[in-house]
């Protein structure tokens, strides 16, 4: 996604996105929203530019809520997969779960593998703040025990190929946060008999009010500036609220429930002025006894997966290692 460097000082403006007087956002999307491929296109059809190596479909979640799920099934597998439950990135204010990119990274990672993905469209702020997309998170997780338990019957390709026991939690950005949080609040919650096995938190999204070194070293970074991270902070935190916020600060007064989580993968680039909260995430878990598998890269940037393409299969074949070394 192309920005204006120029804008770094006017988030709103580098953003491409306007606050309306009722607290809504206008968003200039930069990319198209994509439907599903629940069966294989013919070669006549209008078809996407990419080879389909998955078949897709969408599922209401909530339906008051204007939330979905897309499930991607990898072509020609009839044996029982693992399971990721997936949040996008977009600083909790932008983007969609059917975006372009992610749909086609989708459909090329749940074949690699492989995998059954499950990626959720939460409700995004500033009209829906934190902890909605958390809640969302959650209603997808019992969504998936539900399918477990045949509650209201099951999906038929849950039914064929989900393999309930070996679930795991993944979002890139502030999809990382919201994964990080869902892991947390479920492990409160009556999940049996899924068993989510680890999170996966591709360079997660986390803030706070003093400015750490990397956010100093990359203050003018093109890609996600601190001033724009700010303006996201602002418009997703409840009201009043600051970015040392326990949804946004997991260092600021640690929680003793983490060491419940599950294994966790976490992976970040040193050219991300994030690099340095993600550093002391993964810290602090190892700390507290959570089995963690750091990958944090040299050079690139946030989200250079989505331009990259080689970084894009280092993604993929850390996913795929870190699911089927377990």
């Amino acid at each position: 996604m192309e920005r204006d460097p120029s804008l770094i000082d006017e988030p709103y403006k580098f953003l491409k996105v306007v606050l309306n007087p009722d607290g809504s956002l206008t968003r200039d999307e930069n990319f198209p929203c994509v439907p599903p491929t629940p069966q294989l296109a013919s070669e006549s059809a209008n078809s996407p530019s990419q080879k389909q190596l998955s078949l897709s479909k969408d599922i209401p979640l909530n339906t008051a809520n204007q939330t979905f799920l897309r499930l991607f099934r990898p072509l020609n597998h009839t044996n029982k997969l693992p399971i990721i439950i997936d949040f996008h990135g977009g600083g909790f204010i932008l983007l969609s779960a059917i975006s372009a990119p992610l749909h086609n990274m989708w459909n090329r990672a749940a074949a690699f593998a492989p995998a059954l993905v499950i990626t959720v469209e939460y409700r995004l702020a500033p009209e829906h703040r934190l902890p909605a997309a958390y809640d969302d998170a959650m209603e997808a997780i019992m969504w998936v025990r539900d399918q477990a338990r045949e509650i209201n019957g099951c999906d038929p390709w849950m039914k064929e190929l989900a393999d309930y026991s070996n679930v795991y939690i993944m979002g890139t950005s502030a999809g990382g946060n919201i994964a990080y949080h869902a892991g947390l609040r479920a492990l409160d919650a009556d999940i049996n008999p899924i068993q989510i096995k680890g999170m996966i938190l591709n360079q997660p999204f986390f803030g706070g009010v003093q400015r750490t070194p990397s956010e100093e070293r990359l203050s003018r970074n093109p890609v996600l500036p601190p001033t724009v991270s700010d303006l996201m902070w602002l418009l997703s935190l409840p009201p009043g609220s600051d970015r040392d916020h326990e949804y946004s600060n997991p260092l600021d007064g640690v929680n003793p429930k983490i060491k419940g989580l599950p294994r966790c993968l976490i992976r970040g680039f040193e050219g991300d002025a994030l690099v340095d909260r993600i550093k002391g995430l993964a810290n602090m878990l190892d700390a507290h006894g959570v089995k963690v598998v750091a990958k944090i890269a040299d050079g690139g940037f946030h989200a250079a997966e989505m331009a990259d393409e080689k970084k894009l299969q280092e993604l993929f074949l850390q996913i795929k290692d870190f699911i089927y070394s377990s």
